[in-house]
C-alpha cells in the first residue's frame, strides 16, 4: 500500500498512442515472435516523489484471423514520468493500440516551506 504523508494528492491522467504498425507494416503487424515497444509519457507537472500508475488498453486494432496476445506494464515510475510497455508473441498480428493511465500522487503544497 502507498500511503502519501502529504495533504496534497494529485491526479494526472492521459491517453497516449502505443503504435500505429498497419499504416507503415511495422513489426507488430508484420512479423512474429516476440515484440516490443516502449512508450515514455511524461507527466504536466511532476509529483513530490514517484506516483501510482495504473493503465489499461483503451483502443487496440488486431487481425482476426490470429490470437491476441497483450502484454500492457508501467515500469521506471519517477515524479516525472514512466515508461508505458505493450508486448505480443507468437502469430498476434496487432494493427495498432492505445493506452490510457492514470497516476495518483503527492504533489508539492504551497504552504510547504523547504528549508536549507
Amino acid at each position: 500500500m502507498t500511503r502519501f504523508a502529504q495533504n496534497r494528492i494529485g491526479v494526472e491522467q492521459g491517453d497516449t498512442v502505443l503504435f500505429s504498425d498497419f499504416e507503415n507494416d511495422g513489426p507488430m503487424w508484420t512479423a512474429d515472435g516476440p515484440r516490443e515497444v516502449r512508450v515514455t509519457v511524461s507527466f504536466k507537472e511532476s509529483f513530490v516523489s514517484p506516483p501510482a500508475v495504473q493503465a489499461g488498453l483503451s483502443m487496440w486494432d488486431m487481425a482476426h484471423d490470429a490470437n491476441g496476445r497483450v502484454d500492457l506494464t508501467c515500469d521506471n515510475m519517477t515524479a516525472e514520468g514512466f515508461t508505458l510497455i505493450f508486448r505480443t508473441w507468437g502469430d498476434s498480428r496487432i494493427a495498432r493500440a492505445r493506452a490510457s493511465w492514470m497516476a495518483i500522487g503527492p504533489v508539492q503544497d504551497e504552504d510547504t516551506w523547504q528549508v536549507d
